[in-house]
Protein backbone atom coordinates (compact mmCIF):
# COMPACT_ATOMS: atom_id res chain seq x y z
CA UNK A 1 0.00 0.00 0.00
CA UNK A 2 1.44 3.55 -1.03
CA UNK A 3 1.28 6.70 1.64
CA UNK A 4 0.39 9.39 0.06
CA UNK A 5 3.14 12.25 0.00
CA UNK A 6 2.47 15.37 2.24
CA UNK A 7 1.93 18.45 0.60
CA UNK A 8 3.24 20.99 -0.09
CA UNK A 9 4.42 23.74 2.52
CA UNK A 10 2.37 26.54 1.32
CA UNK A 11 4.91 30.16 1.03
CA UNK A 12 1.54 32.28 0.68
CA UNK A 13 -0.28 30.66 3.73
CA UNK A 14 2.38 32.28 5.95
CA UNK A 15 3.85 35.23 4.25
CA UNK A 16 1.91 37.98 5.83
CA UNK A 17 0.59 36.56 9.38
CA UNK A 18 3.54 35.36 10.23
CA UNK A 19 6.10 37.92 8.52
CA UNK A 20 4.06 41.04 8.95
CA UNK A 21 4.07 41.93 12.52
CA UNK A 22 7.96 40.79 12.71
CA UNK A 23 8.99 43.42 10.05
CA UNK A 24 6.51 46.53 11.47
CA UNK A 25 8.21 46.30 15.29
CA UNK A 26 11.68 45.36 14.16
CA UNK A 27 11.07 48.87 11.45
CA UNK A 28 10.34 50.88 14.55
CA UNK A 29 13.35 49.04 16.69
CA UNK A 30 15.72 49.88 13.76
CA UNK A 31 15.10 53.46 13.84
CA UNK A 32 15.92 53.35 17.66
CA UNK A 33 19.21 51.52 17.72
CA UNK A 34 21.41 53.72 16.46
CA UNK A 35 20.42 56.75 17.89
CA UNK A 36 20.18 54.94 21.47
CA UNK A 37 23.72 55.45 22.09
CA UNK A 38 23.87 59.41 20.72
CA UNK A 39 20.80 59.80 22.87
CA UNK A 40 22.47 58.55 26.14
CA UNK A 41 25.18 61.26 25.35
CA UNK A 42 23.67 63.89 24.63
CA UNK A 43 22.03 63.43 28.17
CA UNK A 44 25.23 63.49 29.87
CA UNK A 45 26.65 59.76 29.56
CA UNK A 46 30.01 58.98 28.91
CA UNK A 47 31.16 56.72 25.66
CA UNK A 48 31.57 53.31 27.58
CA UNK A 49 28.18 54.27 29.64
CA UNK A 50 26.50 54.79 26.30
CA UNK A 51 28.14 51.49 25.30
CA UNK A 52 26.26 50.05 28.31
CA UNK A 53 23.02 51.57 27.71
CA UNK A 54 22.75 50.39 23.82
CA UNK A 55 24.04 46.68 25.28
CA UNK A 56 21.06 46.77 27.80
CA UNK A 57 18.81 46.13 24.85
CA UNK A 58 20.72 42.68 24.51
CA UNK A 59 20.45 42.52 28.23
CA UNK A 60 16.66 42.47 28.26
CA UNK A 61 17.00 39.36 25.07
CA UNK A 62 18.85 37.59 27.23
CA UNK A 63 16.82 37.84 30.40
CA UNK A 64 13.58 36.88 28.87
CA UNK A 65 14.23 34.08 26.59
CA UNK A 66 13.66 31.75 29.56
CA UNK A 67 10.09 33.36 30.66
CA UNK A 68 9.43 33.73 26.27
CA UNK A 69 9.90 30.00 25.91
CA UNK A 70 7.23 29.38 28.69
CA UNK A 71 4.85 31.61 27.76
CA UNK A 72 5.03 31.42 24.27
CA UNK A 73 4.47 27.55 25.16
CA UNK A 74 1.21 28.61 27.87
CA UNK A 75 -0.65 30.81 26.13
CA UNK A 76 0.36 30.99 22.45
CA UNK A 77 1.92 33.77 20.24
CA UNK A 78 -0.73 36.18 19.79
CA UNK A 79 -1.08 36.93 23.13
CA UNK A 80 2.61 36.87 24.31
CA UNK A 81 3.62 38.93 21.08
CA UNK A 82 0.55 41.63 21.85
CA UNK A 83 1.89 41.76 25.98
CA UNK A 84 5.43 42.28 24.19
CA UNK A 85 3.95 44.87 22.43
CA UNK A 86 2.43 47.38 25.03
CA UNK A 87 5.91 46.70 27.32
CA UNK A 88 7.86 48.07 24.34
CA UNK A 89 5.92 51.26 24.54
CA UNK A 90 5.84 51.47 28.45
CA UNK A 91 9.78 51.36 28.12
CA UNK A 92 10.14 54.05 25.42
CA UNK A 93 7.38 56.10 26.87
CA UNK A 94 9.23 56.28 30.12
CA UNK A 95 12.67 56.95 28.32
CA UNK A 96 10.40 59.79 26.76
CA UNK A 97 9.07 61.62 29.51
CA UNK A 98 11.62 60.74 32.32
CA UNK A 99 14.74 62.23 30.42
CA UNK A 100 18.05 60.80 32.08
CA UNK A 101 20.32 58.40 31.58
CA UNK A 102 18.98 56.03 33.87
CA UNK A 103 15.45 55.65 32.67
CA UNK A 104 16.54 55.89 28.80
CA UNK A 105 18.53 52.76 30.42
CA UNK A 106 15.08 50.84 31.72
CA UNK A 107 13.24 51.61 28.80
CA UNK A 108 16.07 50.18 26.47
CA UNK A 109 15.96 46.87 28.95
CA UNK A 110 12.40 46.67 28.57
CA UNK A 111 12.49 46.74 24.83
CA UNK A 112 14.82 43.85 25.10
CA UNK A 113 12.31 41.89 26.71
CA UNK A 114 9.45 42.39 24.27
CA UNK A 115 11.94 41.72 21.39
CA UNK A 116 13.28 38.43 22.51
CA UNK A 117 9.17 37.57 22.67
CA UNK A 118 9.11 38.47 18.81
CA UNK A 119 11.75 36.59 17.92
CA UNK A 120 10.65 32.95 19.59
CA UNK A 121 7.07 32.94 18.67
CA UNK A 122 7.88 32.96 14.90
CA UNK A 123 10.85 31.02 15.53
CA UNK A 124 8.86 28.02 17.35
CA UNK A 125 6.05 28.36 14.95
CA UNK A 126 8.04 28.00 11.74
CA UNK A 127 10.29 25.24 13.89
CA UNK A 128 7.04 23.28 13.99
CA UNK A 129 5.19 23.88 10.62
CA UNK A 130 7.95 24.38 8.43
CA UNK A 131 9.31 21.01 6.08
CA UNK A 132 12.64 19.98 7.16
CA UNK A 133 13.97 20.68 3.33
CA UNK A 134 12.94 24.27 3.05
CA UNK A 135 13.71 24.94 6.89
CA UNK A 136 16.83 26.98 6.20
CA UNK A 137 15.12 29.37 3.68
CA UNK A 138 11.80 30.18 5.77
CA UNK A 139 13.88 30.97 8.84
CA UNK A 140 16.51 32.82 6.65
CA UNK A 141 13.33 34.61 5.82
CA UNK A 142 12.21 35.51 9.07
CA UNK A 143 15.83 36.85 9.99
CA UNK A 144 15.59 38.44 6.63
CA UNK A 145 12.60 40.31 7.93
CA UNK A 146 14.29 41.44 11.13
CA UNK A 147 16.99 42.80 8.87
CA UNK A 148 14.95 44.80 6.63
CA UNK A 149 13.32 46.58 9.35
CA UNK A 150 16.72 46.87 10.94
CA UNK A 151 17.85 48.22 7.44
CA UNK A 152 15.25 50.89 6.51
CA UNK A 153 14.51 51.74 10.29
CA UNK A 154 17.79 54.10 10.46
CA UNK A 155 16.84 55.58 6.89
CA UNK A 156 13.73 56.50 9.13
CA UNK A 157 15.57 57.87 11.76
CA UNK A 158 17.74 59.65 9.65
CA UNK A 159 15.00 61.63 7.48
CA UNK A 160 13.53 62.38 11.01
CA UNK A 161 15.56 64.08 12.82
CA UNK A 162 16.57 66.09 9.55
CA UNK A 163 13.24 67.09 9.43
CA UNK A 164 12.03 67.79 13.30
CA UNK A 165 15.82 68.53 14.67
CA UNK A 166 15.90 66.32 17.30
CA UNK A 167 16.98 62.79 18.00
CA UNK A 168 14.70 61.26 20.56
CA UNK A 169 11.51 62.26 18.00
CA UNK A 170 12.64 58.58 16.64
CA UNK A 171 11.40 57.08 19.48
CA UNK A 172 7.52 57.50 18.72
CA UNK A 173 8.46 55.34 15.36
CA UNK A 174 8.44 52.58 17.45
CA UNK A 175 5.53 53.86 19.43
CA UNK A 176 3.45 54.01 16.09
CA UNK A 177 5.31 50.71 15.01
CA UNK A 178 3.85 48.82 17.86
CA UNK A 179 0.39 50.31 18.12
CA UNK A 180 0.65 48.58 13.82
CA UNK A 181 1.42 45.23 15.25
CA UNK A 182 -1.29 45.06 17.73
CA UNK A 183 -3.56 46.41 14.57
CA UNK A 184 -2.01 43.76 12.40
CA UNK A 185 -1.88 40.62 15.11
CA UNK A 186 -5.68 41.53 15.88
CA UNK A 187 -7.11 41.70 12.55
CA UNK A 188 -5.36 38.95 10.41
CA UNK A 189 -5.62 35.17 11.27
CA UNK A 190 -4.24 33.61 14.04
CA UNK A 191 -1.49 31.10 12.18
CA UNK A 192 -1.45 28.87 15.52
CA UNK A 193 -4.90 28.22 14.51
CA UNK A 194 -5.25 28.78 11.26
CA UNK A 195 -2.35 27.83 9.23
CA UNK A 196 -1.05 25.73 11.89
CA UNK A 197 -3.79 23.30 12.09
CA UNK A 198 -4.20 22.97 8.40
CA UNK A 199 -0.73 21.63 8.26
CA UNK A 200 -1.46 19.41 11.33
CA UNK A 201 -4.11 18.36 9.39
CA UNK A 202 -2.49 17.57 5.96
CA UNK A 203 -0.07 15.70 8.19
CA UNK A 204 -2.22 13.47 9.94
CA UNK A 205 -3.99 12.16 6.91
CA UNK A 206 -1.03 10.81 5.38
CA UNK A 207 0.30 9.02 8.31
CA UNK A 208 -0.50 5.10 8.31
CA UNK A 209 -2.56 4.53 11.37
CA UNK A 210 -0.99 6.52 14.01
CA UNK A 211 -1.78 10.06 14.99
CA UNK A 212 1.13 12.84 15.85
CA UNK A 213 0.91 14.26 19.09
CA UNK A 214 1.62 18.04 19.28
CA UNK A 215 1.81 21.16 21.82
CA UNK A 216 3.68 23.58 22.20
CA UNK A 217 3.35 26.18 19.97
CA UNK A 218 0.13 24.16 18.39
CA UNK A 219 -3.45 25.59 18.85
CA UNK A 220 -4.29 23.86 22.81
CA UNK A 221 -7.83 23.92 21.81
CA UNK A 222 -7.39 21.99 18.42
CA UNK A 223 -4.06 19.95 18.72
CA UNK A 224 -2.78 19.82 22.08
CA UNK A 225 -3.48 16.05 23.52
CA UNK A 226 -5.14 15.94 26.63
CA UNK A 227 -1.99 13.78 28.58
CA UNK A 228 0.45 16.55 27.25
CA UNK A 229 3.47 17.05 29.40
CA UNK A 230 3.23 20.99 30.65
CA UNK A 231 6.07 23.28 29.00
CA UNK A 232 9.16 23.03 30.86
CA UNK A 233 12.12 25.07 30.00
CA UNK A 234 14.18 23.76 32.71
CA UNK A 235 13.47 20.15 31.48
CA UNK A 236 14.60 20.71 27.99
CA UNK A 237 17.80 22.18 29.49
CA UNK A 238 18.67 18.92 31.55
CA UNK A 239 17.52 17.14 28.90
CA UNK A 240 19.56 18.55 26.21
CA UNK A 241 22.98 20.24 28.44
CA UNK A 242 25.42 18.68 26.16
CA UNK A 243 24.24 20.04 22.59
CA UNK A 244 23.44 23.11 24.63
CA UNK A 245 26.84 23.97 26.04
CA UNK A 246 28.59 23.14 22.93
CA UNK A 247 26.50 24.31 20.09
CA UNK A 248 24.61 27.17 22.11
CA UNK A 249 28.37 28.60 22.41
CA UNK A 250 29.30 28.54 18.91
CA UNK A 251 25.89 30.08 18.38
CA UNK A 252 26.26 32.56 21.09
CA UNK A 253 30.05 33.96 19.82
CA UNK A 254 27.64 34.82 16.38
CA UNK A 255 25.74 36.34 18.52
CA UNK A 256 28.45 38.59 19.91
CA UNK A 257 29.79 39.92 16.72
CA UNK A 258 26.68 40.52 15.93
CA UNK A 259 25.49 42.52 18.71
CA UNK A 260 28.78 44.09 18.73
CA UNK A 261 28.51 45.30 15.45
CA UNK A 262 25.23 47.22 16.32
CA UNK A 263 27.16 48.99 18.78
CA UNK A 264 30.06 49.49 17.65
CA UNK A 265 29.24 51.16 14.52
CA UNK A 266 27.19 53.78 16.59
CA UNK A 267 29.96 54.47 18.98
CA UNK A 268 33.17 54.27 16.36
CA UNK A 269 30.51 57.21 14.71
CA UNK A 270 30.44 59.33 17.75
CA UNK A 271 34.13 58.53 18.47
CA UNK A 272 35.15 59.93 14.78
CA UNK A 273 33.19 63.05 15.31
CA UNK A 274 30.27 62.01 13.09
CA UNK A 275 26.96 63.85 13.12
CA UNK A 276 23.96 61.87 14.21
CA UNK A 277 22.31 61.96 10.90
CA UNK A 278 25.22 60.93 8.55
CA UNK A 279 26.26 57.68 11.40
CA UNK A 280 22.67 56.74 11.01
CA UNK A 281 22.52 56.62 7.48
CA UNK A 282 25.81 54.54 6.97
CA UNK A 283 24.63 51.94 9.73
CA UNK A 284 21.18 51.85 7.64
CA UNK A 285 23.32 51.18 4.16
CA UNK A 286 24.97 48.80 6.02
CA UNK A 287 21.45 47.12 7.20
CA UNK A 288 20.36 47.54 4.02
CA UNK A 289 22.86 45.02 2.83
CA UNK A 290 22.67 43.22 5.29
CA UNK A 291 19.33 42.81 4.52
CA UNK A 292 19.85 42.00 1.02
CA UNK A 293 21.12 38.80 1.54
CA UNK A 294 18.84 36.64 3.34
CA UNK A 295 16.98 34.02 1.11
CA UNK A 296 20.84 33.64 -0.49
CA UNK A 297 22.08 32.74 2.94
CA UNK A 298 19.06 30.01 3.43
CA UNK A 299 19.50 28.69 0.17
CA UNK A 300 23.41 27.64 0.91
CA UNK A 301 22.45 26.15 4.23
CA UNK A 302 19.78 24.08 2.63
CA UNK A 303 21.53 22.92 -0.49
CA UNK A 304 25.11 22.92 0.74
CA UNK A 305 25.05 22.61 4.75
CA UNK A 306 24.96 25.10 7.79
CA UNK A 307 28.34 25.82 8.17
CA UNK A 308 29.05 27.28 4.19
CA UNK A 309 26.80 30.18 5.49
CA UNK A 310 28.38 30.55 9.56
CA UNK A 311 32.05 30.05 9.17
CA UNK A 312 32.53 32.68 6.28
CA UNK A 313 30.18 35.18 7.81
CA UNK A 314 31.79 34.21 11.15
CA UNK A 315 35.40 35.12 9.93
CA UNK A 316 34.84 38.06 7.55
CA UNK A 317 33.04 39.87 10.93
CA UNK A 318 35.60 38.86 13.38
CA UNK A 319 38.31 40.07 10.95
CA UNK A 320 35.98 43.17 10.01
CA UNK A 321 36.14 44.53 13.61
CA UNK A 322 40.10 43.99 13.73
CA UNK A 323 40.92 45.97 10.91
CA UNK A 324 37.83 48.76 11.79
CA UNK A 325 40.08 49.02 14.85
CA UNK A 326 43.12 50.00 12.94
CA UNK A 327 41.38 53.04 11.03
CA UNK A 328 40.30 55.40 13.97
CA UNK A 329 43.03 58.23 13.46
CA UNK A 330 43.74 57.74 9.49
CA UNK A 331 42.75 61.15 7.74
CA UNK A 332 40.16 59.16 5.62
CA UNK A 333 38.67 57.54 8.94
CA UNK A 334 35.29 58.40 7.45
CA UNK A 335 35.61 56.65 4.45
CA UNK A 336 37.05 53.64 5.98
CA UNK A 337 33.97 53.63 8.18
CA UNK A 338 31.61 53.32 5.40
CA UNK A 339 33.55 50.62 3.70
CA UNK A 340 34.12 48.41 6.65
CA UNK A 341 30.85 48.87 7.65
CA UNK A 342 29.64 47.72 4.48
CA UNK A 343 31.95 44.49 4.91
CA UNK A 344 30.05 44.06 8.19
CA UNK A 345 26.97 43.82 6.59
CA UNK A 346 27.96 42.01 4.25
CA UNK A 347 29.12 39.26 6.20
CA UNK A 348 26.33 39.07 9.22
CA UNK A 349 23.78 38.95 5.97
CA UNK A 350 25.84 35.60 5.18
CA UNK A 351 25.09 34.08 7.90
CA UNK A 352 20.92 35.30 8.30
CA UNK A 353 19.07 32.52 9.79
CA UNK A 354 21.87 30.45 11.05
CA UNK A 355 20.96 30.40 14.51
CA UNK A 356 17.32 29.78 14.32
CA UNK A 357 18.11 27.14 11.90
CA UNK A 358 20.46 25.41 13.87
CA UNK A 359 17.98 25.59 16.90
CA UNK A 360 15.28 24.49 14.35
CA UNK A 361 17.71 21.52 13.71
CA UNK A 362 17.84 20.43 17.29
CA UNK A 363 14.67 20.86 18.88
CA UNK A 364 11.94 18.49 19.36
CA UNK A 365 9.17 19.35 16.50
CA UNK A 366 5.86 18.69 18.84
CA UNK A 367 6.65 21.30 21.49
CA UNK A 368 9.82 23.19 20.10
CA UNK A 369 9.15 26.50 22.32
CA UNK A 370 10.96 25.59 25.79
CA UNK A 371 13.96 24.12 24.21
CA UNK A 372 13.97 27.34 21.69
CA UNK A 373 13.68 29.28 24.79
CA UNK A 374 16.87 27.70 26.40
CA UNK A 375 18.94 27.57 23.19
CA UNK A 376 17.80 31.46 22.43
CA UNK A 377 18.93 32.25 25.88
CA UNK A 378 22.56 30.67 25.82
CA UNK A 379 22.72 31.72 21.96
CA UNK A 380 21.58 35.42 23.41
CA UNK A 381 24.54 35.22 26.15
CA UNK A 382 26.93 36.66 23.49
CA UNK A 383 24.33 38.79 22.40
CA UNK A 384 24.04 40.47 25.84
CA UNK A 385 27.93 40.05 26.93
CA UNK A 386 29.40 41.39 23.75
CA UNK A 387 28.10 45.06 24.25
CA UNK A 388 28.87 44.52 28.19
CA UNK A 389 32.84 44.21 26.77
CA UNK A 390 32.96 46.16 24.46
CA UNK A 391 31.43 49.00 27.19
CA UNK A 392 34.57 47.42 29.91
CA UNK A 393 37.18 47.48 27.59
CA UNK A 394 36.11 50.91 26.08
CA UNK A 395 35.93 52.30 29.45
CA UNK A 396 39.48 50.21 31.02
CA UNK A 397 41.67 50.63 27.96
CA UNK A 398 39.97 52.05 24.58
CA UNK A 399 37.33 51.05 21.47
CA UNK A 400 40.23 50.13 19.64
CA UNK A 401 40.82 47.22 21.85
CA UNK A 402 37.65 46.16 22.42
CA UNK A 403 37.02 45.59 18.65
CA UNK A 404 40.22 43.85 18.45
CA UNK A 405 39.17 41.49 21.35
CA UNK A 406 35.63 40.74 19.62
CA UNK A 407 37.21 39.82 16.50
CA UNK A 408 39.99 37.40 18.15
CA UNK A 409 36.48 35.64 20.22
CA UNK A 410 34.73 35.07 16.49
CA UNK A 411 37.87 33.14 15.14
CA UNK A 412 37.66 31.31 18.11
CA UNK A 413 34.26 30.94 17.98
CA UNK A 414 33.91 29.67 13.93
CA UNK A 415 36.15 27.34 14.79
CA UNK A 416 33.76 25.74 17.56
CA UNK A 417 31.17 25.41 15.22
CA UNK A 418 33.38 23.90 12.38
CA UNK A 419 33.74 21.47 15.06
CA UNK A 420 30.34 20.58 16.70
CA UNK A 421 28.15 21.48 13.89
CA UNK A 422 28.83 18.05 11.60
CA UNK A 423 28.37 15.83 14.88
CA UNK A 424 24.98 16.97 15.71
CA UNK A 425 23.58 18.33 12.12
CA UNK A 426 23.04 15.96 9.47
CA UNK A 427 23.79 17.77 5.76
CA UNK A 428 21.06 18.66 4.22
CA UNK A 429 21.15 16.23 1.23
CA UNK A 430 20.63 13.59 3.90
CA UNK A 431 17.83 15.42 5.94
CA UNK A 432 14.50 14.55 4.70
Amino acid sequence: MSVAQPAPFDWRSVVVPVYLPTLVFSLGEGAMIPVIPIVATDRGASLALAGLIAALLMVGELVGDLPAGWLVAKVGERPAMIGAAALAVVGVVLALLLPTVFWLGVGVFLLGLATSVFGLARHAFLTSYVPARIRARALSTLGGVFRGGWAVGPFVAAALIAWTGHTESVFWVLVAACAAVVAVLLFLPDPERVFGAAQLARETSTATGSVRKVSGTANPDASKPADAPSPSVFRAIRENAAVLVRLGTGAGVLSALRASRTVVLPLWSVSIGLPAEQAALIVGISGAIDFALFYSSGQIMDRFGRLWSAIPGMLGMALGHIALAFTHDLPDRVGWFTALAVVLGFANGVTSGFIMTLGADLAPKDNPAPFLGAFRMIADTGNAGAPLLIAGITAGVSLVAANIVVGVIGIVGAAMLWRWVPRYVPHPHRRR
